[in-house]
């Protein structure tokens, strides 16, 4: 089965769902049109008995850019930090925090923001060695968010998280090798075709046994996980209408470097 929905397109086969970002001329930026793809997607995936396995993945050259900045700031200003929870984006978040079935990745070159957050969901994430990973949140006068507030530390280390999340710079493939935060780095040409043949290993597997090993290795985590999520959610809700924020995005749109001074 295959489904096409503009920029994000979905096919189904031998128990395998794969979701494919399809925006490369905007560098797969995700806008809240995508994020309710993308939720809806995942949410029939785990009610689907016939899916065993998702694949997310992007192009050879790009990964994601994150959220597109326009439709980011034109959602932004016009929610409030009530409405978070209502929005796409938290949708999209919680169904992949909480999917139950095995969650494959392949990421070859930039994963900017969301785009490095959602991997953090995932079961086995597989990169090109072209990937290069960026969470700039606090460049951009937010925070973070996927929750990876709460699990890049624990992934990491304290220490390279907060070097991670406070500066903003970007880490390359074999770093993020290093750190646990993908299984293994091949060319970009290879990366979706190892995704494919590892989901089709797990696919072959007895789904009952791969989620409830999931379920174990996760014990209550996916419940702290959803509420620091909605933590994040309400921070960052409140920090999109902050000077810092609104220096930063006008600095971007402007092309210039923003002043913090003061703020």
């Amino acid at each position: 089965m295959s489904e096409n929905l503009q920029d994000i397109l979905v096919h189904t086969e031998a128990g395998v769902t794969t979701l494919t970002f399809n925006r490369v001329e905007k560098k797969n930026s995700f806008t809240e049109v995508m994020y309710g793809a993308m939720a809806d997607v995942l949410q029939a995936a785990a009610q689907d008995a016939g899916v065993r396995c998702v694949v997310i993945q992007g192009d050879a050259t790009v990964f994601s850019a994150g959220n597109d900045i326009g439709d980011f700031l034109r959602q932004g200003q016009s929610a409030q930090p009530a409405d978070m929870t209502e929005r796409p984006v938290w949708r999209f978040l919680k169904a992949i925090a909480s999917f139950p079935k095995p969650l494959v990745a392949a990421v070859c070159g930039p994963a900017v923001g969301v785009g490095t957050t959602l991997l953090l969901h995932c079961d086995l994430v597989y990169a090109g060695d072209n990937a290069a990973f960026a969470l700039p949140f606090v460049n951009l006068g937010l925070c973070p968010e996927a929750a990876s507030s709460l699990l890049l530390p624990r992934m990491f280390g304290m220490h390279r998280a907060a070097e991670a999340l406070m500066l903003g710079e970007p880490f390359m493939a074999e770093a993020a090798l290093e750190v646990g935060l993908v299984n293994r780095v091949v060319p970009p040409t290879e990366c979706n075709a190892l995704a494919q043949q590892q989901a089709r290993k797990l696919a072959a597997k007895p789904l009952s046994s791969l989620m409830a090993t999931k379920r174990l290795m996760k014990g209550a985590q996916t419940e702290q996980v959803l509420q620091v999520m909605l933590d994040e959610s309400r921070e960052f809700g409140r920090l999109m209408r902050e000077p810092a924020a609104r220096e930063a995005f006008g600095a971007f749109l402007e092309k210039r470097k923003p002043d913090f001074s003061g703020m």
